[in-house]
């Protein structure tokens, strides 16, 4: 096994942080990084998460700032906590820990380094067939990718570890060991202890092996995401949180499923769970009906409703008998998060409102006289019209007269006296939504 090893140049030039445990691979990493005069131009450092969740983090600690010392590169070590009701496991709260770490205190567009190898490729496309996934997840670790501000590298991808080690009893480093690494009841471990040590007596390039039909993976799911963007492109509406039913139909299902996940992602709301698009082809997509179908998912909710999709978060409504006054001066912040507001009131000059105002919930029955009309319509009528969702009416705040006359819903529907008032005080009236879904 080669001694040598070098590192390719990352895709941009900017500063780098190393990923830093202490263990073998990050060793070799940082060493490599800091004996590259290129690497240590823009500005390199090194970053140690510290868990706490082994009697010797605090030993692990002192041996990467000393060692860090050593090679004149400075360290910051950052303590975390992790979450072990998340649902992640142990090992998962973990990661998701560390990555937010290296998130946060990542410059802007700078590169965090990490060193990850051949031989975790293998076990990671192993442990994600294992777990049935398809091509975006047996595509492995990309050796780059966006993270937060910046990006993560992974110039070690190609390497197995038996050269990390080689290089490391060379040039005589010393590393720290993880207990952990040990504990056959994690699932990676018992994968490196028993399952691949059999699978190279057999195969002795397995690891190589496994590592490019990651790959090979890795470049199928590039070709099925630009289907995806362009599948998602055709069913989009003016607004991001609506999809087109109809369109969404022409495709096959199997693109259906990756247009669903990606508009979700797209949005920011959570992964769908197992059955979650099986539900939504069975209860959102079929013949309309008179119902208003909807699937809920971890504090979200999809919702099919004039043939369109609509994905949100999950938002109450205005509480029953919700009722207060308003005089306009400041926001009015509402039990739904919303707030109504006047805008163009300068306070130090302007009385306000042109009459203090009630703003209340929705009791039904409610009548409103629009702008150019004679006589009052249905409130829900008119919403209907101006094709406001059912879900969102019951957010929506109404303002009245003292009397109880309805001036307006919302900014969606002003009535004609209303509209006149605010004209003439040069005002408009606001309603914003955190989620407009």
């Amino acid at each position: 096994m080669s001694r040598n090893l070098a590192l390719p140049p990352p895709p941009v030039s900017a500063p780098v942080v190393a990923g830093f445990s202490g263990g073998l691979d990050s060793t070799v990493l940082l060493h490599l990084l800091a004996s590259d005069q290129t690497q240590r131009a823009p500005g390199l450092c090194a970053i140690h998460v510290h868990h706490g969740l082994n009697d010797r983090a605090d030993v692990w600690a002192e041996h990467c700032q000393r060692t860090c010392e050593a090679l004149d590169v400075p360290l910051r070590i950052v303590r975390v906590t992790v979450d072990r009701g998340s649902g992640l496991g142990l090992e998962g709260a973990a990661r998701d820990a560390r990555y937010r770490a290296f998130s946060d205190h990542l410059p802007d567009g700078g590169i965090i380094a990490l060193a990850h190898h051949r031989d975790d490729q293998a076990e990671t496309f192993l442990l994600r067939a294992l777990r049935g996934s398809g091509v975006d997840g047996l595509r492995g670790m990309p050796a780059w990718r966006r993270l937060g501000r910046g990006w993560l590298w992974r110039p070690l991808l190609s390497q197995p570890r038996d050269a990390l080690l080689a290089y490391a009893r060379h040039a005589g480093l010393d590393w720290v060991e993880d207990p952990s690494n040990e504990v056959a009841a994690h699932d990676r471990n018992h994968l490196r202890r028993h399952v691949m040590p059999l699978l190279r007596q057999r195969w002795p390039h397995a690891d190589a092996m496994l590592a490019r039909s990651a790959a090979l993976c890795g470049e199928a799911a590039h070709l099925l995401a630009a289907g995806d963007a362009a599948a998602l492109d055709d069913v989009s509406t003016a607004s991001p949180i609506m999809i087109d039913v109809p369109r969404l139909l022409q495709h096959p299902p199997e693109r259906r499923a990756r247009v669903l996940r990606l508009w979700l992602e797209r949005l920011g709301l959570p992964p769908l769970p197992a059955e979650g698009i099986a539900r939504i082809e069975a209860g959102l997509l079929g013949p309309a009906g008179d119902t208003l179908p909807e699937f809920a998912w971890s504090g979200s909710v999809i919702r099919r409703w004039r043939d369109r999709l609509h994905a949100s978060r999950q938002r109450a409504g205005l509480p029953d008998g919700f009722e207060v006054t308003w005089d306009g001066r400041a926001p009015l912040r509402l039990p739904t998060g919303d707030t109504l507001e006047l805008e163009g009131l300068d306070i130090h000059d302007s009385p306000g409102a042109p009459w203090p105002l009630v703003v209340r919930a929705r009791r039904g029955g409610e009548r409103i006289t629009l702008p150019g009309r004679m006589h009052s319509h249905e409130l829900r009528k008119v919403l209907q019209e101006r094709a406001v969702p059912p879900w969102l009416r019951g957010r929506m705040p109404l303002v009245c007269s003292p009397g109880g006359t309805v001036l307006a819903a919302g900014d969606v529907a002003l009535s004609a006296e209303l509209e006149h008032q605010l004209a003439r005080s040069g005002l408009r009236l606001r309603w914003r939504c955190p989620d407009p879904a």
